[in-house]
């Protein structure tokens, strides 16, 4: 049985996907907006792709670690987004942890925000995959405490390995709890300090990923589910790595992408 490979739509979404399935993707995930979660829902299987995952809001996530009306209203946000994974039948919602690069101090606080997250998910049948982003200290405090939860899942994104967790092996930490995977390259940290301005976001094979050691790692887990690709059009502050795909029509790109992906992977 042949894999099934995925990536998210970059365009307007009701245009963009019936070019993913067209070019030969078999599933998909996307951000979420409570406005059209359910058109987008009925149009995604209406196409017939998987829709495997809702990539929930990341802003603010780190208000959730601390004191505070704001912490409150992102746990309600991600909340909300959680109901509408329930709803229209989406069986995994992606969350990070945390955002930014300055703090390291996870507490109490934030597990117990995270703690009904997950007692939500479970009463409702979701799973949550957890990301791996900056901030590894608030990923692994999470899954420490939380990990024994069936809803508990990890995502894991070869990107952020690569520029922000500096190759640490995400896979061998987390990787019995793997559910999905966000595959995408890039070249590294670029300069002294780590900034998500390295989190490029290339097709594989574009940047300095190891792929066969990364998909030999993936294989190892025993995850069979999409290899999910999470890739930009947009370049980063400094960066003009992506020009030569922006200049691409559309419809190129996704089959570029889908090409590369299969090389990588069989």
């Amino acid at each position: 049985m042949r894999n099934k490979y995925g990536i998210a739509p970059l365009g307007d979404p009701f245009e963009h996907l019936r070019i993913i399935k067209d070019v030969g993707f078999d599933a998909t995930f996307t951000g979420w907006d409570h406005q059209y979660a359910e058109a987008l829902a009925e149009h995604i299987a209406k196409l017939g792709l998987y829709y495997q995952s809702i990539h929930a809001p990341f802003s603010k996530t780190d208000r959730l670690w601390k004191e505070g009306d704001e912490g409150k209203a992102k746990l309600i946000e991600l909340l909300a987004c959680l109901n509408d994974c329930a709803r229209f039948d989406i069986p995994i919602m992606v969350v990070h942890t945390f955002i930014g690069f300055d703090e390291h101090s996870p507490n109490e606080i934030g597990l117990s925000n995270f703690a009904r997250l997950v007692d939500e998910a479970e009463k409702l049948g979701v799973k949550l995959a957890f990301e791996n982003v900056e901030g590894e200290e608030y990923l692994r405090a999470v899954m420490e405490r939380l990990s024994a939860s069936d809803a508990v899942g990890f995502c894991f994104d070869s990107g952020h390995q690569l520029c922000y967790n500096q190759n640490t092996d995400m896979l061998s930490l987390y990787g019995d709890k793997l559910i999905h995977t966000h595959l995408n390259d890039n070249l590294g940290v670029s300069g002294e300090k780590i900034t998500w301005h390295d989190d490029l976001h290339l097709p594989v094979g574009e940047g300095k990923n190891d792929w066969k050691s990364v998909m030999q790692k993936i294989r190892a887990t025993g995850y069979n589910d999409v290899l999910m690709c999470e890739l930009s059009l947009t370049n980063k502050p400094n960066h003009n790595e992506l020009d030569r795909f922006i200049s691409m029509p559309i419809e190129e790109f996704y089959s570029f992408s889908l090409n590369a992906l299969k090389k990588v992977c069989e």
